[in-house]
């Protein structure tokens, strides 16, 4: 019988914390447990406190998680929650994704000052972003418009937005919708046209491996339509190699028991592109996202990936 509260992870930011909050939530209503089973625990990490530069610069994706797993590793924590797209493809030894939380919309929201929509914005025009793939993306469609690293807190990049520093900014819906602010939205990005990072819109659970205890407490909010999803836009990723210095896209869909992704590699300048598309039973998820990002590769020879390096 657990008598002390779970443990769980967390970043600071708003929707850190809001992500946290929800997972609590699900896993109270799942168990019947009161609040004060749960303790969420705020940690900063290096993402957070780093703001100045592109991830690519110091460190990728890992930043955001590093000090949350030397807790996890310590035992100082039961669980970390996280935002699957921050997840690198390769985990530090002992732990494990657990449990993933019913998706939100996956598509990246754009946000003008100067005008509604991405097309309508005048030549010359300034976006910020910190994304490779969202710079990738607009510079794909737009290539006369001017794009700016923009990083920081939602609320940052907002109040950056409305000071002018930049006629427009991207963000992902999924965040905006968590933090009660999707009315800032003046277009909704057409994942065909604009396909979100892997991963984007999901919320995960890391844990340690073989730890029968929390992973029983986790099964019980795990969604197996994200979860299979996910597991293969990972895989994708990891078979590119998939870093903050690559512009990746791709998402999955799972309908019954079948599986379709879209998966999509740029230049950075948006003018070379190579895409990809599989199916196939759910069951093969992972599988299904390795043989895509092996055929994107192959597609694109090794000139291709000689510019991220």
């Amino acid at each position: 019988m657990q008598t002390k509260p779970f443990r769980i992870g967390t970043r600071g930011s708003p929707l850190a914390l809001a992500q946290a909050s929800e997972t609590r939530a699900r896993l109270m209503a799942a168990h019947g447990l009161p609040e004060d089973m749960f303790e969420i625990v705020v940690l900063s990490t290096a993402g957070d406190r780093i703001t100045d530069r592109p991830l690519a610069e110091v460190g990728g994706k890992g930043l955001f998680t590093l000090e949350l797993e030397e807790q996890l590793l310590s035992g100082a924590l039961d669980f970390a929650v996280h935002s699957s797209k921050d997840m690198p493809t390769t985990l530090p030894e002992g732990l494990e994704l657990s449990a993933f939380l019913p998706r939100e919309d996956f598509r990246d929201a754009f946000i003008g000052r100067t005008a509604p929509s991405l097309m309508a914005l005048p030549d010359g025009a300034k976006i910020g972003s910190s994304s490779l793939r969202r710079q990738a993306l607009i510079r794909r469609r737009r290539p006369d418009i001017s794009v700016v690293t923009f990083r920081g807190l939602v609320e940052t990049r907002l109040r950056k937005l409305q000071e002018g520093q930049v006629d427009a900014t991207l963000l992902a819906l999924a965040g905006l919708n968590r933090l009660s602010m999707g009315d800032v939205v003046t277009e909704y990005m057409d994942p065909e046209e604009f396909p979100p990072a892997p991963a984007q819109g999901a919320i995960c659970v890391e844990s340690r491996i073989g730890d029968r205890r929390i992973l029983d407490l986790l099964q019980a909010i795990n969604d197996r339509p994200t979860s299979d999803a996910v597991r293969c836009e990972r895989a994708f990723l990891s078979a590119l190699d998939g870093s903050c210095r690559t512009p990746i896209a791709g998402f999955a869909t799972c309908d019954a028991d079948h599986l379709r992704f879209s998966g999509l590699i740029l230049t950075p300048d948006g003018q070379q592109e190579h895409a990809v598309e599989v199916s196939g039973r759910r069951q093969d998820a992972e599988a299904l996202g390795r043989k895509a990002g092996e055929t994107v590769r192959a597609a694109a020879g090794p000139d291709f990936f000689a510019d991220w390096t």
